[in-house]
């Protein structure tokens, strides 16, 4: 991984808090590529004050489908029992594609702090996909920490959100 890629931003984080909100209630899952990282980062949230809902505390090395465990985390937000969910896949690509499937979830792949305070600020986003094998711990707990000092911005932001949500309705924007 190149260093540049783990280096902060150069750009400042508009709308950025200079810490995370306390007691957020975060559901947060992994496959088998994302286990080691997801136990650091459920070490991150609880040290911020965040309560952590581990979904998939039985995953281990052996290899497991990563579309249930998307699911799952999903619904806990969508039926309000978390502020936000986490998953950590190998890539998070399939992982993103797979929690996008889902009505009324916006993913976002936050690979680095530039698209995570996007995915937060401008997409409204309400679950985190990252990549173990494509971001490092200390990287990992930057987008962690960018994404929960990040509010989304409405305004413009706002209408296109809502056409997000009409596209999933099935409703045409053209």
């Amino acid at each position: 991984m190149e260093a540049a890629a783990r280096a902060k931003p150069a750009w400042p984080l508009s709308g950025a808090a200079e810490s995370a909100p306390l007691g957020m209630r975060i559901a947060i899952t992994a496959d088998h590529n994302g286990v080691a990282l997801k136990a650091r980062l459920i070490g991150w949230l609880e040290a911020h004050g965040h309560e952590v809902d581990d979904r998939a505390p039985q995953v281990g090395d052996e290899v497991v489908d990563y579309p249930p465990l998307c699911e799952d985390v999903c619904r806990r937000v969508l039926e309000g029992h978390a502020d936000y969910a986490i998953v950590v896949g190998g890539s998070g690509s399939g992982e993103a594609i797979a929690c996008n499937k889902i009505r009324g979830i916006r993913a976002g792949l936050c690979l680095d702090l530039f698209v995570t305070e996007v995915a937060r600020g401008n997409n409204d986003a309400n679950v985190l996909v990252t990549g173990a094998k494509v971001v490092s711990p200390e990287l990992a707990e930057q987008i962690l920490e960018t994404w929960f000092a990040t509010s989304f911005r409405g305004d413009r932001h706002q209408k296109r959100v809502d056409q997000i949500a009409a596209l999933e309705r099935g409703e045409s924007l053209i």
